[in-house]
């Protein structure tokens, strides 16, 4: 009870704009939680720990609040237009949540003064507040990894220096099919409506929107004077399922290619045409180009753009479809 009580007096004074006063032995860490089976959940989550005994603090400040509920919420997510919010929660019922649901919690104790400690946290409670709690979510540039990992970088300057890889030379498009796991249809449904700036190779901070990434970042991360950012971790890997060798963007167009060269050579032994499949596969086509389209120019989704890859399909289908003619 008394740590529900803390928690209420915290989250009242921030909305009255108070920032706690922490102690020499308040510690600030970085979660990171593993993915999970939904699709917004596949590439894990991060969230800001902030703990100081002294004050009875334990809470967590999470980026990564949605109301799945509020109107027109799948319209605005088409359109790139769904806001999230910050929330905060104790780090018992934060870790028990994600538990509950099989997601494990790992942690990185930051190596901070108590300067850089207090910096962070009067950075969130301003962010909590209700004009700024609430922000326009980008899945690649602005999402639940990015906003920790600049609050940190506000908090020390230039100094923070990693000699993490990673995904060094990787594209967006890659680096988002690895996390898809199991979810083939996912995957090649957003490798169709990703764009030619899902191809750009990643920068050094770009790449960190993924948790996976920004953990591992950060875990090799050093300070300007040597020291290194993490003073205590318990991490591990993501245990991420390769994506089937069919959901692979060329894969599925290849697929298609000798299924349709399959269906001519068949209408062509039986001698019949069948009308009904390629009035079908049209009609896909219009609809897919349309979605594509709409998403290029009505969008806000940083990566979503016309795919060439699409223009593949009908001119597969028609070359497939000769071999009907093919004389015997």
């Amino acid at each position: 009870m008394r740590r529900i009580a803390l928690l209420i007096l915290l989250v009242w004074s921030c909305m009255m704009y108070a920032t706690p006063q922490l102690s020499e032995g308040a510690r600030v860490s970085l979660l990171t939680c593993t993915p999970g089976t939904e699709v917004w959940s596949k590439y894990g989550h991060t969230a800001i720990r902030v703990e100081d005994e002294t004050n009875g603090m334990d809470i967590v400040f999470n980026y990564g609040i949605f109301n799945m509920m509020s109107d027109h919420f799948y319209w605005k997510f088409v359109r790139g237009e769904t806001y999230y919010q910050l929330g905060i929660d104790s780090y018992t019922a934060f870790k028990r949540f994600y538990g509950s649901i099989g997601r494990q919690t790992y942690y990185q104790e930051l190596n901070l003064t108590l300067e850089q400690k207090q910096k962070i946290l009067d950075a969130l409670v301003v962010n909590y507040r209700p004009e700024n709690r609430y922000y326009l979510y980008n899945f690649v540039f602005d999402n639940c990894a990015t906003r920790p990992y600049h609050l940190l970088k506000a908090a020390l300057g230039d100094s923070i220096m990693s000699s993490y890889k990673g995904y060094a030379g990787v594209c967006f498009r890659e680096a988002i099919s690895h996390y898809t796991g199991k979810g083939a249809w996912v995957d090649f449904g957003i490798n169709m409506v990703f764009g030619s700036k899902a191809d750009k190779e990643m920068t050094n901070e770009e790449r960190l929107f993924l948790p996976e990434e920004l953990m591992n970042y950060i875990s090799a991360a050093h300070l300007a004077d040597g020291q290194p950012l993490v003073k205590e971790e318990k991490i591990g890997k993501f245990d991420i399922a390769p994506v089937p060798w069919y959901a692979n963007c060329w894969s599925g167009i290849g697929l298609f290619g000798v299924l349709m060269i399959a269906l001519s050579w068949y209408d062509r032994k039986r001698g019949k045409w069948s009308w009904g499949v390629d009035l079908a596969l049209v009609c896909v086509y219009i609809v897919l180009m349309c979605l594509v389209v709409f998403l290029t120019f009505f969008s806000c989704h940083p990566l979503v753009g016309f795919n060439w890859r699409l223009l593949l399909l009908p001119l597969i289908h028609i070359c497939a479809r000769a071999v009907y003619f093919v004389k015997k």
